[in-house]
């Protein structure tokens, strides 16, 4: 059963490769239901080899499938091998489970698009390389996976390139995620030089002689690991490709940026909490900057507009929550939390699409409104998806969340207050996002009688790729809304549900999530040592914390006893300005340092090798004159040498 574990990344490599061949030829939706198939058969591959670590002793859970040597060269040994153990298997099965529900939720999304099948081939490439990066049993292997979704997510991202902005953002992400990149073959390099190993296990493996890491070394790959988890991950400050990402299709937002992509670097610091163990300076540094961003990005939410920009600022908020958890230890907390987060933001990111497709491409929130009766399986599902997030009982993020406030309460209380504050702000964004959205007035109606401003203010919003599904309906901003089609509801009212039960995962049972992951962090996992009755105390905290953030933003939005527009100020429309700060900073000295750097190679380093050339060249031409062909021309220069070589000696020889 174990073995099986080599089908999970090539069931996706395989749709890839068929879609790559005949992926025009099958057609819409024939390509999609093959894409769709294909990750659905990973999610049972992946089943069966969990089924077998299950069967084995505790201590025995860990298995590694070679597949061949990739590198052989010196010292430097790497094979291409998958290792299976409860962390990665973990990452599998909600990657390929989650995963099946968005591919089979993009069929109905994308029918009618030109591109159809393209969409599915990147889809399928996008979890492979996902599986490759979780399944890797060592950091080459890894970094294989972690550029492979880098290009996917440019793909997808940029998928509507006719659309500037979209183009845009996906160089824009591309970009900034080589900055993390760097840190991670940086983190490598020095990994290699001081172990001589870049593999995960065994006994000279990198993480069974972590130990033997002077301080030192283990701080300098602990940070630039983080340096390439922060990029992958969106944390301050390489957190700012990650909003405007947005601009890809809904279902590319859910798979890439809540369930699957943005959480590969929170699985990259668990996989070497042994590693952090060994600098509690790098620790220290991951929960700071885990903590502040998620304060930072809650801040922006609360006054964004478009329904998937609110959701792309959550994102990046519950990432530094997992963050926040790896940096004080309680790294089971942190994949709890990446678990229940999966089933959460990927419902509420479908939902978002669910929505937009069914307002006929609208995105801005201002023009919603009342949808709760025309799409009532939409907002029964996002509703549940916006309990989930605020912490409300007994919902899955609830016990997640809980649990990455206690740890962070056991090691500073500071951090804690941060978290705390966020979870209010979280309640109170995502309640302002729901009444908007389904509750108050039909705000739509009036959408087309919007004023000449407010028509210059309309957000770019994602081109018809479901319009074909509405059949005959007219597409203009006054129709009706409408209810999706079955093959988007079916995956929100899943996650729905998994959003629900999800908490139970960690609840104390037979077989909780920290029981399951025990034999991988070992001597690493956190204790939790606060009392019971101050648990309680801290989780009914929280619980009125969300409440306190629900009817705030009921007061505001649905009662309209404040104006909103006291509460959304530009400098939170605009994020704090972050992004357009580095935007002015590298398009005005940025520009400049990169204009003096070229023209120095051009005239500083390309001027010596040219100008040695140019010497010997105009040397050689000058000299050559001397070499006229005449046999007469060299026997009158051997004379002539020969006479000054004895008046030469005849002068030594009389002194």
């Amino acid at each position: 059963m174990l073995s099986a574990v080599w089908l999970v990344p090539a069931l996706p490599l395989a749709g890839f490769l068929v879609l790559l061949v005949a992926g025009r030829r099958l057609g819409d939706p024939l390509a999609g239901w093959f894409a769709t198939a294909m990750v659905g058969a990973s999610f049972v591959a992946g089943v069966v080899t969990f089924a077998g670590l299950v069967a084995e002793d505790e201590e025995e859970r860990s298995f590694t499938f070679r597949l061949f040597e990739w590198i052989d060269v010196g010292g430097f040994k790497v094979d291409v091998s998958f290792l299976a153990d409860p962390l990665s298997i973990t990452m599998v099965l909600f990657v390929t489970g989650v995963g099946t529900l968005i591919h089979l939720y993009s069929i109905g999304y994308m029918h009618g698009d030109e591109r159809f099948s393209r969409f599915f081939l990147y889809l399928n490439l996008f979890a492979f390389s996902m599986l490759v990066l979780v399944l890797g049993d060592n950091l080459l292997l890894t970094f294989l996976g972690w550029e492979g979704v880098g290009v996917c997510s440019y793909l997808l991202i940029a998928f509507w390139f006719e659309r500037n902005s979209a183009a845009v953002a996906g160089k824009k992400a591309f970009v900034t995620n080589r900055v993390g990149d760097w840190g991670f073959m940086v983190a490598m390099f020095l990994t290699f030089l001081a172990l001589g190993s870049l593999t995960y296990s065994g006994e000279d493996g990198i993480l069974e002689r972590a130990g033997s890491l002077p301080e030192s070394t283990a701080l300098g790959i602990a940070l630039l690991l983080f340096v390439g988890a922060a990029g992958k991950s969106a944390q301050l400050p390489l957190y700012v490709w990650l909003p405007d990402a947005m601009e890809g299709p809904t279902p590319v937002s859910a798979l890439i940026h809540a369930a699957t992509m943005v959480t590969a670097g929170v699985y990259l610091m668990v996989r070497v909490a042994p590693i952090l163990e060994q600098a509690e300076t790098a620790s220290t540094v991951i929960a700071v900057i885990g903590a502040a961003t998620a304060l930072f990005a809650a801040t922006c939410a609360v006054a964004q507009r478009d329904i998937k920009r609110v959701l792309a600022y959550s994102t990046i908020s519950q990432l530094g929550y997992m963050f926040l958890a790896v940096g004080v230890g309680a790294y089971v907390a942190a994949i709890f939390h990446m678990v229940t987060h999966a089933f959460f933001k990927a419902l509420l990111f479908l939902g978002a699409g669910s929505v937009i497709h069914g307002v006929h491409e609208e995105q801005d929130m201002r023009r919603m409104g009342a949808l709760r009766a025309l799409m009532p399986v939409t907002a029964a599902t996002f509703i549940v998806g916006w309990l989930a997030i605020a912490g409300v009982p007994p919902f899955a993020g609830f016990w997640s969340k809980d649990e990455i406030l206690a740890s962070a309460w056991q090691d500073n209380k500071l951090l804690w207050a941060v978290g705390a504050v966020t979870a209010v702000l979280t309640a109170y964004y995502m309640s302002r996002q729901v009444f908007l959205v389904f509750f108050g007035d039909a705000r739509w109606r009036e959408a087309d009688q919007k004023s000449p401003d407010e028509a210059l203010a309309e957000p770019e919003h994602e081109p018809a790729a479901a319009t074909a599904a509405a059949g005959d309906e007219a597409e203009h901003h006054g129709d009706e809304p409408h209810e999706s089609p079955w093959l988007m509801l079916i995956p929100l009212v899943v996650l729905a549900f998994l959003s629900i039960v999800g908490g139970a995962l960690n609840l104390p049972g037979v077989l909780t999530l920290e029981h399951w992951l025990e034999p991988v962090l070992e001597g690493d996992l956190h204790e939790l040592e606060v009392a019971g009755w101050l648990q309680i105390t801290l989780a009914l905290t929280s619980t009125v914390g969300a409440v306190l953030g629900i009817l705030a933003a009921r007061e505001v939005y649905l009662r309209h006893r404040v104006p909103a527009e006291r509460l959304e100020p530009e400098v939170l429309q605009h994020a704090w300005y972050v992004d357009e700060g580095l935007s002015a900073a590298v398009d005005g000295p940025g520009e400049a340092v990169a204009d003096g750097a070229a023209a120095f190679d051009r005239r500083g380093i390309d001027g010596v090798v040219n100008g040695i050339a140019t010497v010997v060249r105009t040397g050689g031409s000058r000299l050559r004159v001397v070499q006229t062909g005449y046999v007469r021309n060299y026997a009158l220069g051997i004379s002539a040498g020969a006479v000054l070589l004895m008046a030469f000696f005849i002068a030594r020889a009389s002194f």
